[in-house]
């Protein structure tokens, strides 16, 4: 029989959220993956874990991806963890779990700590809608795209940063999403834990003259349905209302039904629609 892949998730702070089911499995597998085994071996020594380690990291995932899936398809069960939280999310063992998936391995995950929920949570904006980032790229023009993109989210955006690259990000946030409400978080879950609810330009001014310290979440509030609708009525203006008639009847919309979604469009009456083509069908008669 083939072996099996358990996404452990380890705590992200405080090691009593480490669940029981999680030091159970750790100690039964024949193997575990870990991202950093020095740093991993610190929490398996706290519970008496005595299970061998592999190193499973950015740099090696697709090669020793192959190396793993062989030794489970040789009946081997291994567990996946990360340096904190659950793995697969910002972290490499999604391709492990791709490939095992492609090489009919069966995955199971054992749930626990992530700090894009847990700051979610503790933000106090809204937790209907979100939408998780993670760490930007490195690269300007890929940067620069998804922040564009960003620009016209509606849910609540969660996104993780190192401290030495917070204040470029929270510069670039201001520059391409203006000031929004954003919540800060930085030492989840551990004794000296900080959640600041405060806006994009108040965190930039903060930290112009206080050195960032920590790995930090920001969670920052998505586009209003006001600024949304404002901005969607904004674009509409510099189209003239026969162009926007003829998009909604090329999709085989009656005259009637165009009018009132032109007007709803723009803000305006139906009338107002109404009056103006009348008025631009008499001016071409003249």
């Amino acid at each position: 029989m083939t072996g099996k892949l358990y996404l452990c998730a380890t705590p992200i702070g405080n090691l009593g959220d480490m669940t029981p089911r999680v030091v159970e499995t750790l100690q039964m597998v024949d193997l575990i993956a870990a991202e950093d085994t020095r740093n991993s071996i610190k929490l398996l020594n706290h519970f008496d874990i005595h299970t061998p380690m592999t190193s499973y990291h950015e740099y090696n995932k697709v090669e020793k991806a192959a190396a793993l899936i062989e030794q489970m398809n040789a009946g081997k069960n291994i567990a996946l963890i990360t340096d904190a939280g659950t793995p697969a999310i910002s972290d490499p063992g999604e391709v492990l779990v791709k490939m095992c998936y492609e090489a009919g391995i069966v995955v199971t995950s054992l749930p626990g700590a992530a700090a894009c929920i847990t700051a979610l949570t503790l933000s106090g904006l809204s937790t209907r809608r979100f939408c998780f980032e993670g760490f930007l790229p490195a690269d300007k023009k890929e940067k620069k795209a998804i922040l564009e993109d960003l620009k016209k989210e509606s849910r609540t955006i969660i996104l993780y940063e190192a401290p030495h690259h917070l204040i470029r990000t929270l510069e670039e946030l201001y520059e391409t999403l203006g000031d929004r409400r954003l919540t800060l978080c930085r030492e989840l879950t551990k004794k000296f834990e900080e959640i600041t609810p405060t806006s994009i330009n108040d965190a930039r001014e903060r930290f112009g003259s206080e050195e960032p310290r920590g790995e930090y979440v920001l969670v920052i509030e998505g586009k209003s349905l006001a600024e949304f609708k404002k901005e969607q009525e904004q674009d509409w203006q510099n189209t003239p209302i026969e162009e926007h008639m003829q998009m909604y009847e090329a999709q085989g919309i009656d005259r009637k039904e165009a009018m009132k979604r032109v007007a709803k469009d723009r803000g305006i009456s139906k009338r107002d629609v109404y009056q103006y083509l009348i008025a631009l069908e008499n001016s071409i008669k003249s």
